[in-house]
């Protein structure tokens, strides 16, 4: 699954000012960073003795709380704390493709046993587990065959109706037939031969099985209809889709105390984004015995947060990366743990604003170039993360640790240097002004020359919009303004907040906003096993919010997904490493804290770095 994150917050989430903290507690130097790994710190292993329940509270980062319930999930939507940290509490999806802090399949947690791949690997076969939901009834292949109906209806009003869409591509565009041949077998019948890995890792886990027998209506008292007929789809997806809106009705709504997750929702705050949830007396996958229930708590900024770690207010939070020095003074009463998520952190660019003939001009690969240069990682690092991340120069970075990393992703192809990117323009026929703003004085489609549609007076001269929290974000942007204007390049910066960003300057979701915005800098994205972009840097990918569109890209993303050479992913990343269809940036260790009365399985805690939240396998230990 993609899901876009700020960077995260504890240092460790997801899409990736500086502000200044409290001034509390003794200031530490900065933990030891430990090597290649990209750790810092250790999980202990699980407490013995007695388990005791309680309610564990664990903290929501600003400006990023839950936004929808029903497991189709809108782009605008669509986001690691809406997905993994909340409706996965409730439905889980079929795959588990996270272990720990390695991007693989835990299959304790799947609902299913692996895929079987027939038929020239154009045929898939599922067979469902023993799982049953909160109401006794058993999760059936009819609740996998209704999700998908339901995530084709959606797509069918809209493509923004679901974040994980890609057309042409995967679910359910490429899904000719799916049957239910018993009540545990899912056969779906592919239009092309398929990458299996790609399918199992990336597309598989997208199935999120709801109760096709309570949920299939048009009405809160309506008759269960057949989902199977599209024009019952499509009213059935209106009925849930409008009860989804309902924020306020949350918990009370008795569609969503339906769950096979380990959850059951028991309040929702629609102002504050705060929720609850009890154990699921019936949920049938791996806990601790006896289960304690949640409570998700907002805060209005990393510093709030923070603080209410330091005076022990929440039982599992984070550190956000001002605040890394100040470790030491937590670590009597927090376990902390820090490592990158698997993903990446951006800019992006938007390849449609014609402010300025800003399209004409991000098109160039040599501003694109000359922008990664202006980039100073390891600057970033050191003086904003305290140590606490590693320089990334791609979609797939070198860690965490994957088979898939390019070659020319594991040193910077365009290290940071004013002077590399100045001479970057002045060949490209712009007149340089340092402080000021360049000028094209040179315009054409030459080697020597400004560039396709740029004309001559045009200044490289435009907006970015970006996330204030975590405070790292408004950090690296700043910075990133002042060496640009060493060059010429003259950036204005607007600040935002996460939710608002990815509802409103989106190519693909809000179309009208395209000559709103150039670069943005909401966080970045959590990606999945097989690290392909598919969805992000295809021109068709409804996470493409910059409207990126390159056909060699296309090619190379389109072999990632249906061929079976194991180099294809590798090669589709070298390309886009080379090309920086968006600003890659260094990827950020999310350091997670929590209480050392809480205890569990070591890969839980582990695996919050990765936007996961497990809390069903921990336990008070006193």
């Amino acid at each position: 699954m993609k899901v876009a994150h700020p960077v995260m917050k504890m240092a460790a989430l997801a899409a990736v000012g500086a502000t200044v903290l409290a001034a509390c507690g003794t200031s530490t130097s900065t933990p030891s960073f430990i090597g290649p790994s990209g750790a810092f710190g250790k999980v202990p292993p699980a407490a013995s003795g007695p388990k005791h329940a309680g309610t564990i509270t664990v903290a929501e980062p600003p400006g990023a709380t839950p936004t929808w319930i029903f497991p189709v999930t809108p782009g605008a939507n669509s986001s690691v704390y809406t997905a993994y940290s909340f409706q996965y509490e409730f439905w889980r999806p079929l795959y588990w493709i996270v272990n720990g802090v390695r991007p693989v399949e835990y299959k304790p947690m799947s609902m299913a046993n692996d895929p079987v791949f027939s038929n020239g690997d154009k045929t898939v076969t599922v067979t469902l587990k023993n799982w049953v939901w909160s109401d006794g009834q058993p999760v059936t292949s009819k609740d996998l065959l209704f999700w998908i109906d339901e995530a084709r209806a959606a797509i069918k009003e809209s493509p923004a109706n679901w974040g994980n869409y890609t057309p042409k591509y995967g679910i359910p565009d490429q899904i000719v037939t799916a049957t239910t041949p018993n009540a545990k077998t899912l056969v779906l019948t592919l239009n092309k031969a398929v990458n299996p890995t790609w399918f199992f890792e990336d597309e598989l886990p997208l199935i999120q099985p709801i109760p096709a027998h309570a949920w299939a209506k048009a009405s809160v008292s309506g008759p269960i209809l057949d989902f199977t007929n599209p024009a019952n789809a499509k009213k059935i997806y209106d009925f849930l889709a409008a009860q989804s809106k309902s924020t306020k009705t949350y918990a009370t709504n008795p569609l969503w105390q339906i769950v096979d997750g380990p959850y059951q929702i028991t309040s929702f705050n629609n102002t504050t984004g705060a929720w609850t949830a009890k154990p699921n007396a019936k949920y049938s996958g791996p806990h601790a015995t006896p289960m304690s229930s949640l409570s998700a708590v907002p805060f209005t900024s990393d510093t709030a947060e923070f603080n209410a770690v330091k005076s022990g207010q929440i039982d599992q939070g984070y550190v956000p990366l001002t605040d890394v020095p100040q470790i030491g003074s937590i670590k009597s009463t927090y376990n902390v743990f820090g490592y990158p998520g698997f993903g990446f952190n951006y800019v992006t660019y938007n390849f449609l604003d014609k402010t300025g003939d800003f399209n004409n001009i991000i098109k160039q690969l040599y501003i694109r170039q000359a922008m990664a240069h202006l980039e100073d990682e390891a600057g970033y690092i050191k003086a904003f993360f305290h140590g606490a991340g590693g320089q990334a120069y791609g979609p797939v970075p070198a860690i965490p640790a994957t088979p898939y990393t390019p070659s020319n992703a594991l040193t910077n192809p365009y290290p940071f240097s004013v002077s590399a990117a100045i001479s970057l323009l002045k060949s490209h026929g712009w007149t340089i002004n340092p402080g000021g703003t360049d000028v094209c004085a040179n315009p054409g489609t030459g080697a020597n020359q400004c560039g396709a549609g740029i004309p001559k007076g045009t200044k490289l001269a435009w907006n970015m919009i970006y996330n204030t929290s975590p405070a790292i974000i408004g950090e690296q942007v700043t910075d990133l303004v002042s060496q640009a204007r060493k060059a010429g390049i003259t950036i204005t910066l607007k600040s935002d907040n996460f939710n608002h960003m990815i509802a409103t300057y989106y190519d693909v979701a809000n179309p009208k906003a395209d000559n709103l915005w150039a670069m943005e800098d909401f966080g970045g994205f959590s990606i999945s096993a097989y690290p392909t972009t598919l969805g992000i840097f295809n021109s068709t990918g409804s996470f493409n919010i910059g409207g990126y569109k390159d056909p060699q890209a296309d090619t190379l993303i389109n072999a990632s997904v249906t061929s079976g050479n194991p180099s294809a992913v590798k090669n589709e990343a070298a390309y886009l490493t080379e090309q920086q269809p968006s600003l890659f940036q260094p990827l950020v260790d999310n350091v997670v804290v929590w209480k050392k009365t809480i205890s569990g399985d070591p890969l839980s805690f582990e695996s919050l770095t990765q936007y996961q939240l497990n809390p069903e396998f921990w336990y008070f230990t006193k």
